[in-house]
């Protein structure tokens, strides 16, 4: 093995310049971690940098992927290193999601009334119970996301189908709380937790009350009304100037004087009048009769005129002589 000697750096201070002892020939070496670590005598640190140069991803880089949520196995095909090296950086960030995981489980959910008094874990038993699975074939997990905050997550399996709920854990003094990012973690939650996923629920018709029939109202038959019967007049004598006259031509037609009108005969009996049309009609049913109408006054006697000669008989008619004895 050659001995070099170190003679100074370079100006730019990024390297050392050493030389040859016996030949004096220079070599220059780079001045980072590693050769820092080599002057310290600092073998544990010449290790991890000796680990770091060798490897495509950073120890650093291999933690961050796997809090991120990464799997051992994703990190190792990306970083092409072997998986006992990938495992020993991986360890401490699995147990750390680990722990994330399970004070999740002891969070409450966030509802909108309001945090729940129960745990996420004990209301996620009680849903799978009520659905008919099992939550011990369900697995737990948690990450932290892109904005610095821890993500739940339990996945199981239903059918031919893989299911995963997603929740926000912020922990805190009073054992933190978990809000829903996702349909199934907020389903999972619901308070009416024993209902399918997205089932939908048959709505029966209502039956539509008919209203019953209205009977249409019977006529009623109007009662004929009682009509006032009209009182017959009587019949009025022929008028007792046209009688006079009548026997006064005769008695002139004959060659007398004026002779005396016999007193015509009362008529045998009063032929009864047409009956006259009611002026007025009876009241209605609730009211009573209507009195009948007063007969009408029978027509006045006609008078006789004055200054003609009494009414003769009808043997002074016939033989011409006055009932004077003139």
């Amino acid at each position: 093995m050659r001995e070099l000697r170190v003679i100074g750096v370079t100006p730019d201070s990024t390297h050392i310049v050493c030389s040859d002892t016996e030949s004096g020939t220079k070599f220059r070496l780079p001045a980072d971690d590693k050769l820092r670590a080599a002057a310290r005598g600092d073998l544990a640190r010449f290790g991890q940098i000796e680990i770091e140069t060798e490897a495509s991803m950073r120890p650093r880089d291999i933690q961050a992927r796997i809090r991120a949520g990464a799997s051992v196995e994703q990190v190792t095909a990306e970083s092409g290193m072997p998986a006992g090296k990938v495992e020993r950086f991986a360890y401490p960030v699995l147990l750390e999601r680990a722990r994330a995981a399970e004070l999740a489980q002891k969070a409450h959910p966030v509802r909108p009334d309001g945090p729940a008094l129960e745990t996420l874990h004990e209301i996620v038993t009680a849903a799978f119970a009520e659905r008919g699975h099992t939550i011990e074939q369900a697995e737990w997990d948690a990450w932290k996301d892109e904005k610095g905050f821890w993500v739940a997550q339990l996945q199981w399996r239903h059918g031919h189908s893989e299911i995963a709920a997603h929740w926000r854990y912020q922990p805190d003094a009073h054992g933190g709380s978990v809000s829903p990012l996702d349909d199934p973690a907020g389903d999972l939650i619901d308070p009416d937790f024993g209902r399918a996923l997205r089932g939908l629920a048959t709505v029966a018709p209502t039956p539509v009350e008919q209203a019953p029939a209205v009977e249409p109202p019977k006529p009623v038959e109007p009662r004929p009304r009682e009509q006032a019967t009209p009182t017959a007049r009587p019949q009025a004598r022929p008028a007792q100037p046209m009688l006079d006259e009548f026997f006064e031509q005769r008695a002139v037609a004959a060659g007398g004087g004026a002779a005396a009108i016999p007193a015509p005969a009362a008529p045998a009996a009063s032929i009864p009048a047409a009956p006259a049309t009611p002026e007025k009609q009876a009241e209605p049913e609730t009211e009573p009769a209507a009195e009948e109408q007063a007969p009408e006054k029978p027509a006045a006697k006609a008078k006789t005129k004055r200054g003609k000669a009494p009414m003769p008989s009808w043997e002074d008619v016939l033989l011409g002589v006055r009932s004077s004895g003139r």
